[in-house]
């Protein structure tokens, strides 16, 4: 399995119901693209203070590259994309193929 995962980070000007439009919107992604295996998202409630200003992470599971990359160009994503962007002060994205404690693939 192929996560990816998306931390967000919004401007500061954006208002609170277009930051719940674009949670929305990436909560719909899953139903339209057929790629997308699993898929889980929140917002940061850690104590440590290490978030560096993102408030949002989305963790999207494709099953293989060629899933991950067939979604990342899917119009769906794409339209998604047009969406958040002028509303996002930074974004990290992180690809990883899932393995358990022991090394084993998931």
């Amino acid at each position: 399995m192929l996560r990816h995962v998306v931390l967000f980070q919004f401007k500061d000007e954006t208002p609170p119901e277009k930051v719940t439009e674009i949670e929305e919107a990436f909560c719909a992604l899953p139903a339209r693209i057929s790629e997308v295996t699993e898929f889980e998202w929140g917002t940061d409630v850690s104590v440590q203070g290490f978030a560096r200003g993102f408030t949002h992470c989305f963790l999207v599971t494709t099953a293989n590259e060629a899933d991950r990359d067939s979604y990342g160009a899917h119009p769906e994503h794409q339209a998604f994309l047009s969406l958040s962007r002028p509303h996002v002060e930074q974004i990290l994205t992180f690809d990883y193929f899932a393995t358990d404690a022991g090394g084993s693939a998931v």
